[in-house]
């Protein structure tokens, strides 16, 4: 008897087993070639190593659409850039709202706001963003940033004129964070001038990258009770947005007083609340800082660049008083649009740092028609991938594309560019470092506006030298499919405050 209950659980174990480490699915006809690798774990060691070199040898060797397990789930890749249009448009059959809120709920631990009790109210605060990011009240944003830049940068401005070395990275964040968080969050009058008020922030900037560079491992499924400093540090920063921390303060964005009135009124508990914000406050810079660190790297670092950045600057701002508090510089909508060759500098940083990944779920089994008119059959459930930094790195639509060419978007030398080819037709869709459609970012206007005047102020404010200009910087590769990928190390760089009093040259 024992023996055959031996002979039995052996194959039952044998039976899990195998149900475990299998792969059951199988190609239907018409679906795009399947590339399962590994049971159990499918292609994600090798996906996880190089995203961008796995892509490139799968695409050269099954073609322009592919399936693949990745994390036990199947993604289908779509990297014909022609046929972006095409997945895009396909609000009908793919769903970008349900994958984009499970994500957040379970990284920021907010409500479901895919949950019937929320998701009319839910619609309200989404189209907040559309009516606070555009138009006269972009505008107000911009030159609310604006302002709390010289803020801190004026603190930050010693009365000698000697050299100070600091590292890039943490010169731009500690810069970036503070006039972006009193941007839209706004301000303790009675601290911001304090040592208390810039203690405060110091740890607010501290819990954000704690917290977010725990984000790759989150984003991978990891629950964040297993990292307990990033679990701190997320409630540390819902603690300072709470509403009645937010209520005392000066200044509050038209985007996050709305924001603030319509969870009010959808009665959610107060860290659920802030919980939110945390999101919001992550958005907002979790890109936006390293596009800010990349634009000034290689601003500094080509010499043509720093020639044309200051030259274009000093046109803008002449005239303006340099070291007088009193007499703010100004700069309009004008002259923010007008600034081609500093949006060029950033679109051409955006280019190579970027390395996002846009999801979207099939809701049902459906048939998607790609632009060369191939159709490929979906199955309910399944992930559907574009990667853009296929597009930003091809050398056909950019010729050196792993070179920093400042004037790449350009024409004349002050036109901006938008005429990019590949197979002989004009691109569509030829840089993408904010999404599209659904993904789309609806901050990328103000992102590229505070990143403008942050270059704008600084190259304004200081004479500004890398230490080591010789040395290859690369961008940090674990956080691809996040956004804009961080350098893998920080370089030192010397700044010291200029001399001059006005800008009239």
């Amino acid at each position: 008897m024992a023996p055959l209950l031996l002979i039995i659980i052996t194959f039952v174990i044998s039976l899990f087993i195998v149900w475990m480490c299998g792969d059951w699915r199988r190609r239907r006809i018409g679906e795009p070639p399947l590339v399962t690798g590994l049971p159990f774990i499918g292609v994600t060691l090798d996906y996880a190593k190089d995203p961008l070199g796995f892509i490139k040898k799968t695409q050269q060797k099954y073609g322009d659409v592919f399936t693949c397990k990745i994390a036990r789930k199947y993604f289908t890749f779509i990297t014909d850039p022609f046929s972006f249009s095409q997945v895009v448009r396909q609000s009908k059959n793919l769903d970008f709202q349900k994958f984009a809120m499970g994500f957040s709920q379970r990284v920021f631990g907010h409500a479901d706001f895919t949950s019937p009790v929320f998701s009319e109210n839910y619609r309200e605060v989404h189209s907040i963003f559309r009516q606070t990011l555009q138009g006269p009240s972009l505008e107000q944003l911009s030159q609310s940033m604006l302002g709390n830049l010289q803020v801190v940068l004026r603190r930050g401005l010693s009365r000698e004129h000697g050299w100070v070395q600091e590292g890039l990275q943490d010169f731009t964040n500690r810069i970036m964070f503070e006039a972006g968080f009193l941007t839209l969050f706004g301000k303790d009058a009675g601290l911001l001038q304090s040592d208390g008020g810039r203690t405060c922030m110091r740890k607010a900037a501290q819990d954000f990258l704690v917290f977010d560079r725990a984000f790759p491992a989150l984003a991978a499924g990891v629950p964040i009770g297993l990292y307990v400093p990033a679990w701190r540090a997320r409630e540390a920063l819902a603690e300072e947005l709470l509403h009645d921390e937010l209520h005392r303060r000066k200044c509050i964005s038209d985007l996050i007083q709305r924001r603030m009135d319509a969870f009010d009124r959808m009665h959610l508990d107060e860290t659920g609340k802030a919980r939110t914000h945390v999101c919001m406050l992550w958005a907002s810079q979790a890109n936006t800082l390293p596009a800010a660190f990349w634009s000034l790297y290689y601003t500094l670092r080509c010499g043509d660049a720093l020639t044309a950045a200051r030259s274009e600057i000093n046109r803008v701002l002449s005239g303006q008083t340099l070291n007088d508090p009193d007499q703010p510089i100004s700069l309009t909508r004008e002259q923010l649009d007008s600034m081609t060759v500093l949006e060029s500098i950033i679109e051409e940083s955006l280019r190579l740092s970027s390395a996002s990944i846009m999801i979207r779920v099939a809701k049902d089994d459906f048939t998607l028609t790609l632009d060369s008119g191939q159709t490929v059959c979906i199955r309910k459930g399944d992930f559907i991938a574009l990667y853009p930094q296929l597009i930003h790195l091809d050398p056909e639509i950019y010729p050196d594309p792993t070179e920093f060419k400042y004037d790449r978007y350009l024409e004349d030398g002050e036109k901006r560019k938008s005429n990019f080819f590949k197979n002989g037709r004009r691109l569509k869709h030829f840089l993408v470092p904010f999404g599209s459609g659904a993904s789309e970012c609806p901050g990328r206007f103000f992102a590229v506006n505070e990143i403008k005047e942050f270059i704008a102020l600084v190259l304004w404010f200081y004479d500004l030298k890398l230490d080591d200009i010789s040395s290859t910087l690369v961008p940090d590769s674990t956080r691809a499919g996040l956004g804009i990928l961080p350098p893998s190390r920080d370089v030192l760089v010397r700044y010291r405050r200029k001399t001059e009093t006005t800008g009239s040259k």
